[in-house]
């Protein structure tokens, strides 16, 4: 309902009726285009995923928005003057196909959330809008309320505010721009939106009260929903880098501290040159359980080990300094490769978190230059020698934490001096292939540097070979390499 405060005021000039015309097309446009961008987020994880909820109440929030800018422009347009079909012959080109309405219902809903109302402080007179009736949920058979009246359907926990409101528009003429709740006579709980301006009369007093309220009660709800899963994606953002903090931590803590080569024994002639690294994947948020390691055991001999565990994050690095620990434990004790395997495989199995995994573990004998070895589901050592080189032949034994009671054999590989052993996990290339497949490809590509390592002085020498080869790739997983040079 227009305010009687603008009635000796020269109106504008109202929108051309093709203005509006071409608004509400474009408005429905983008309701359509909207409705493509709802659809395709639409996915069977958007209960657990954040990041897809958020997204959905954004839509959601935008869809309202169009939503009520559609029923505005639609109500502007029953407003404006209609052409007559002479001129609209006259001043329009040849019709596109027209838009498709919106459906009956869909847009008496649009309309039925906004009302008007005007109270006549002289007359006691108060006129509602059919719309208001119907937001209220109130008969039109039963009149409008007054302003009195209007805080019986009001929220207890509001009634102050409209109070206020209500007291600055009469009495010190203030507009009034504000929100509060209403309660309907079906206990259903709706939020409306009211602006309006005291009317005053000729010695300035205020004379009546208009207002123009909206049902905000959907818009209000987007809003909320938009902010809760901001927030929930805002917590598991935090959660995620905490989590990888933690895990870049504690890998840091466990996988071995020296860089360069390592050389055993301490302090003698050198029996074993040898050096390692690890390379991220190349998504470096993924931190995995991939691990190696060399450590001189109490007889002289020395063990080495490679392995990895399924997962990332926390999980997978604390499975990992778990597993490590347990082989260089049970390596100082005494425990040969293959019943070792089989212990980190109970381990495993009984774990409270459990885990799958493979892994190489190997025993060096200076002495004797031999090499005592087991695998659990993992790619063979390599041996790089006389610029050739060949995968180990593997003992049995299956993926650790796969089967209760595996049992492991071990196979010993008589080594020369100057010869390599290069053990590495399964993530150092691209995942074209699955499986086996992958595993193998990796080690072909090893086998390929073969002259190359052969040019070389020393393990670290390799280690840069192998990073200048691999470092590079795209990989979905983050790799080890470990590698061993027999001394003379």
């Amino acid at each position: 309902m227009p305010s009687p405060l603008f009635a000796d005021h020269s109106a504008d000039r109202p929108p051309e009726r093709e203005t509006v015309e071409a608004l509400i097309t474009q408005a429905r446009r983008l309701r359509g285009g909207l409705d493509a961008v709802r659809e395709s987020t639409v996915d069977t994880s958007l209960a657990t995923d954040p990041q897809l909820r958020w997204q959905r109440a954004l839509c959601d929030l935008a869809v309202h928005h169009l939503d009520d800018l559609g029923g505005h422009l639609d109500q502007l347009r029953e407003g404006l003057p209609t052409e007559s079909a002479d001129d609209l012959a006259a001043a329009e080109p040849p019709a596109a196909p027209p838009e498709p309405e919106p459906e009956p219902h869909e847009r008496g809903a649009l309309l039925r959330r906004v009302g008007s109302a005007e109270w006549n402080l002289l007359t006691d007179e108060v006129s509602w809008s059919d719309e208001l009736f119907a937001m209220f949920g109130r008969a039109p058979a039963d009149g409008p309320l007054t302003l009195d009246e209007l805080p019986s359907l009001v929220h207890p926990e509001d009634q102050d505010g409209l109070a206020t409101m209500v007291t600055d528009c009469l009495v010190d003429g203030r507009p009034i721009d504000g929100e509060f709740r209403i309660v309907r006579p079906d206990e259903t709980l709706r939020t409306v939106h009211m602006v309006g301006e005291p009317v005053l009369d000729a010695d300035g007093s205020t004379a009546c009260m208009w207002a123009v309220l909206r049902d905000v009660s959907e818009l209000r709800r987007s809003q909320q929903a938009v902010r809760e899963t901001r927030d929930s994606l805002h917590r598991e953002r935090q959660i995620a880098q905490t989590e990888h903090r933690l895990a870049v931590e504690l890998q840091e803590a466990v996988l071995p501290p020296w860089r360069g080569s390592l050389r055993f024994p301490h302090g003698g002639p050198v029996a074993l040159d040898l050096a390692g690294r690890y390379l991220p994947s190349g998504t470096r948020d993924l931190i995995g359980g991939d691990w190696y390691d060399a450590l001189q055991l109490p007889d002289g001999t020395t063990l080495m080990s490679v392995g990895d565990l399924t997962g990332h994050g926390v999980t997978a690095t604390s499975g990992m300094a778990m597993v490590l620990g347990a082989l260089r434990g049970m390596a100082v004790a005494g425990h040969r490769p293959g019943p070792l395997m089989g212990f980190v495989n109970q381990l495993l199995d009984t774990a409270a978190q459990p885990a799958l995994g493979s892994a190489v573990c190997g025993r060096f004998d200076p002495a004797a230059r031999t090499l005592e070895w087991a695998q659990a589901g993992h790619p063979a050592p390599l041996l790089f020698r006389g610029g050739t080189g060949r995968a180990l032949d593997p003992p049995e034994g299956v993926l650790l934490g796969a089967t209760s009671g595996a049992s492991y054999t071990q196979h010993t590989e008589q080594l020369e001096p100057g010869d390599l052993l290069v053990l590495h996990t399964d993530g150092l290339v691209p995942r074209r292939a699955q499986g086996a497949a992958a595993a193998h490809e990796g080690a072909e590509r090893l086998l390929a540097l073969a002259p190359r390592f052969a040019g070389t002085r020393s393990a670290q020498d390799c280690v840069r070979i192998v990073v200048e080869e691999f470092g590079t790739a795209e990989r979905e997983d983050d790799a080890c390499v470990l590698i061993a040079r027999v001394g003379g």
